[in-house]
């Protein structure tokens, strides 16, 4: 837990602004307790199993969500780029324009000032436990999350709150030293093993992920770690041995997370990989908690 006394006065720095495709007012699933996430756009993965593919890239407004919607919440602006603006007014959530978008993009962000995300915090922090920066990518937006952690932490009305980021773990080492301070724990994912696999799966090498995960938990800043099993694809299952006896140097106190493979929100050619059975999951769950000596937590819900 980070000392909020370290962190007081009143000034909020307005000149880093986030670009934001969602914010969940409440959840329970996206680290300790009660939580308000927000997901910034961008990613530096173009993971083949995503389930946010809209996430990942930026609008570059070539304009073709705008003649789909239903509503009229997106047409041009008068630049001579032509732009395409979002009228959240109008919409509807219907999520045509992610549907047709053959960029991995989406038209429906909002560019948040760090003050201007702190007001909706507050309005919301009676009831939560903390905050967690989520993505695509979050620390892609690193200097918009420290100032945004930093303001938590001078706000005595925030001072319940914790602050954490759910990442891919490719920040650098550098990158995550400077953010430290203001953060309480962090989620990271562990696609595959072996380097190849993860090359394959992701499009990056699995090295900083690694290097990210002894770091935080070095910190005691790790607060979790995802697998993600799928069927005759990932290596984690025949690359067991490695990998428990690597989960089994960092702390009992870091949750081991198991996901199963699903199609929701997967676009290309993942949809017709093997979804991952309940009985599939068990087999895995069971074979990796014989070697680690401890539970892990697996999926409630099989879609």
């Amino acid at each position: 837990m980070v000392n909020a006394d370290l962190f007081s006065g009143d000034n909020i720095n307005d000149n880093k602004t986030g670009l934001v495709s969602k914010i969940l007012t409440f959840s329970c699933v996206d680290g300790p307790g009660n939580r308000l996430v927000i997901f910034l756009q961008g990613c530096n993965y173009d993971c083949i199993t995503c389930h946010n593919p809209h996430t990942i890239n930026h609008c570059d407004h070539c304009g073709n969500c705008v003649e789909p919607c239903p509503t009229g919440a997106l047409t041009f602006d008068d630049s001579p780029n032509k732009k395409v603006i979002w009228n959240e007014a109008l919409c509807t959530q219907c999520d045509k324009c992610i549907d047709v978008c053959p960029s991995k993009s989406n038209p429906k962000i909002t560019t948040y000032t760090v003050g201007k995300l702190i007001e909706f915090t507050k309005k919301h922090a009676p009831f939560l436990s903390g905050v967690t920066i989520s993505g695509g990518e979050a620390t892609l937006q690193l200097p918009f999350i420290i100032e945004y952690f930093k303001a938590i932490k001078s706000e005595k009305s925030l001072g319940h709150l914790t602050c954490f980021i759910d990442s891919n773990g490719s920040l650098s080492e550098q990158g995550w030293n400077k953010v430290l301070p203001y953060l309480d724990g962090t989620m990271i994912d562990l696609k595959a093993w072996q380097n190849d696999t993860h090359l394959w799966l992701v499009g990056r090498e699995n090295h900083r992920v690694l290097q990210s995960i002894n770091l935080l938990a070095k910190h005691e800043k790790l607060h979790e770690v995802r697998l993600l099993y799928i069927p005759n694809k990932t290596d984690l299952l025949c690359e067991i041995d490695a990998i428990s006896e690597y989960l089994k140097t960092l702390s009992e106190n870091i949750t081991i997370r198991l996901n199963a493979f699903q199609h929701h929100g997967v676009i290309g050619e993942a949809l017709v990989w093997d979804k991952c059975s309940k009985a599939q999951m068990e087999e895995f769950e069971a074979k990796l908690v014989t070697r680690l000596g401890r539970s892990v937590i697996t999926p409630s819900i099989y879609t």
